[in-house]
């Protein structure tokens, strides 16, 4: 098959998926059908995703194929088709391995569910693959947003799994409106490009004033789906759906769609240096308030949340200092090891069926798979060297060398100390120490849970050593040297994980805990957030229903009511009588010839 069939065929395999479990729904009810169905759409999606990368190896040029949409007087306003890269094709692959890896592990962990609650969950599972798929390949950016919007669609409905549990309908509709609210600014982003350009090209050269104008207003939509401060708050709520879920969301999905943007928009960033800046800052603030907020969390995956904000940090800030790749290279890195981190956590859920760190411990005895899974995932997510992320966050690192201010790279530094720290305490309150009572009958999941882990423990391991090869299918520039900021970034790592060990083994506390668990119980962010929501939108609202009540339906109600009362009164005059009528003549005529007098 050519590469456009193949592209074709895994973005939409997971799409005919979705609308065969739709239609029929006697498959669907059943359960288990509808999990093979999706895992079959799933796996053809990515076959044909490797077999592209086969291709590529062997010399295919890039791939598009475009027909117009949206045509007016004659006149496409955009196209739709497909566009694959040496961007969009690793991250297409990495998208499919992770969401297959995802629902092989759903099979086990939801067993338990009736059978419509199976179905409904692997249907999602494979229209929400579809609209990431539709995202990694679109050609523009007006595609790009309907993917983006699909994604947010199927996230809540994903997020929202258990509706009958009022936190999780909340934390769905939190999420739901939080990123629709920063998506306004994708779309009049795409307005103001349109307008002034004619298009919606990731090559548009628009002036400067107007690049950054474009630019702020899609940053805006990137906080609001790749979690940023102060727009991050419905990502930790997000852990109410399903653990398997948490993994679709968190690795190379949702989140990540939004620093895939500004990797594809990046033509139009660099036109805009202000942005730019402002990226920089936000990313840092963000890689560091939520490691500090990861270190306080005594839900496993609420540690993993906190962990996914300040990665993302990470990411964001290498985009604001103009390297594209760097976080482009963190994402994929990022996308194994949290995707392995999330399903190691659900195994650990699984088997002492509880969430809090303080019901685990000694769990190495009795889940030794997991645990390696999770050493391993917890050394890469650290920056520990040899793993996948020590090799993707030094080059963020490096990438904020010789910048105007030290600050941001000083901060992602203290960033990474704090990351080896928070998951070194998460290691040895769940696996080490003494066997808790819950943890005394924990045992390993079947092959269904386990198969997924050591698939992808093995990206977490070597795909740091991919690097080079990345930047030439991107057509950047990537260097490994031992330079100050690497040697900084593995000791800092290295002392994270130490200080962990002498603190956390015997049951310690870290420095300042009373003060962050204030800081995250009181959750200023999250309470400024709800108080402009209560008192600002539905101050708002109440107002206006006032003025819409009282105002122009009193006014309405008003005319009405008065075109009533005088006919009623108009209808007295009305007697029948000649005398009556005869009386009312000369009483008019009587006033008519006093007027003319009195003129």
């Amino acid at each position: 098959m050519s590469p456009v069939t193949l592209a074709i065929v895994a973005t939409v395999a997971p799409a005919v998926a979705a609308l065969l479990l739709l239609v029929l729904s006697p498959l669907r009810h059943r359960g288990a059908p509808a999990a093979w169905v999706t895992l079959l759409g799933s796996l053809v999606s990515l076959g044909a995703a490797v077999m592209l990368l086969v291709a590529r190896l062997g010399g295919a040029p890039d791939a598009r194929a475009t027909i117009p949409w949206i045509e007016e007087r004659g006149r496409a306003m955009a196209e739709i088709g497909i566009l694959i890269d040496g961007v969009s094709l690793p991250m297409l692959i990495i998208v499919c391995l992770v969401a297959l890896c995802v629902q092989v592990f759903s099979i086990a962990y939801m067993h338990d569910e009736p059978p419509r609650a199976f179905g409904r969950y692997f249907t999602l599972h494979a229209l929400f693959l579809f609209s990431m798929n539709v995202v990694v390949v679109s050609p523009n950016l007006l595609q790009l947003f309907a993917g983006w919007e699909l994604v947010g669609l199927t996230s809540y409905l994903l997020i929202g799994f258990y509706f009958a549990k009022p936190a999780a309908a909340q934390a769905a509709v939190k999420a739901f409106w939080m990123t629709k609210l920063a998506d306004m600014g994708f779309l009049f982003g795409l307005l103001v490009l349109y307008v002034s350009t004619g298009g919606f090209e990731w090559t548009s050269a628009p002036s400067a004033t107007v690049a950054t104008w474009v630019t702020g207003l899609l940053f805006l939509a990137v906080v609001g789906k790749s979690a940023q401060f102060p727009l991050h708050i419905w990502l930790p709520d997000a852990m109410e759906g399903p653990t398997p879920v948490s993994a679709l969301l968190h690795a190379a999905t949702m989140v990540a769609a939004g620093v895939f943007l500004v990797v594809r928009a990046d033509p139009l960033f660099a036109l805009a240096p202000g942005t730019r800046e402002v990226m920089l800052w936000v990313g840092s603030i963000t890689a560091v308030f939520a490691a500090l907020l990861a270190l306080v969390q005594h839900d496993i995956k609420k540690v993993l949340a906190f962990s996914t904000c300040s990665q993302l940090g990470y990411m964001v800030a290498a985009l604001g200092a103009g390297q594209a790749f760097a976080g482009f290279f963190h994402l994929g890195t990022h996308a194994f090891f949290k995707a392995l981190l999330f399903l190691a956590a659900g195994s650990v859920i699984h088997a002492v069926h509880s969430n809090s760190l303080d019901d685990m411990g000694g769990l190495r005895k009795k889940l030794p798979l997991t645990t390696a899974a999770f050493v391993i995932g917890s050394l890469s997510l650290a920056g520990v060297p040899g793993f996948a992320g020590f090799f993707s966050k030094d080059l963020v690192l490096t990438s904020l060398e010789g910048k105007a201010s030290w600050i941001p790279w000083a901060m992602l530094l203290g960033a990474a100390f704090l990351t080896a720290f928070y998951m070194g305490r998460l290691l040895i309150k769940a696996f080490w120490g003494e066997l808790s009572e819950r943890s005394s009958h924990a045992h390993e999941g079947n092959v269904a849970m386990t198969g997924p882990l050591v698939v992808l423990a093995i990206p977490s391991l070597a795909s740091g050593f991919l690097g080079g090869w990345l930047a030439t299918q991107s057509s950047a520039q990537y260097e490994l040297h031992l330079g100050l900021t690497p040697v900084l970034a593995s000791v800092m790592s290295l002392a994270g994980l130490g200080a962990a060990i002498l603190v956390f083994r015997k049951g310690g506390q870290a420095p300042f805990t009373h003060v962050l668990e204030k800081l995250d119980t009181f959750s200023v962010v999250d309470r400024t957030w709800a108080g402009a929501y209560r008192i600002g939108l539905l101050g708002v609202a109440s107002l206006a229903g006032w003025i819409d009540r009282y105002l122009i339906d009193g006014l309405i109600n008003f005319t009405g009511w008065s075109a009533l009362e005088g006919g009623s009164s108009a209808r007295r005059l009305q007697t029948g009588l000649v005398r009556d009528y005869a009386l009312l003549v000369t009483v008019g005529v009587l006033v008519l010839v006093l007027i003319g007098v009195l003129r």
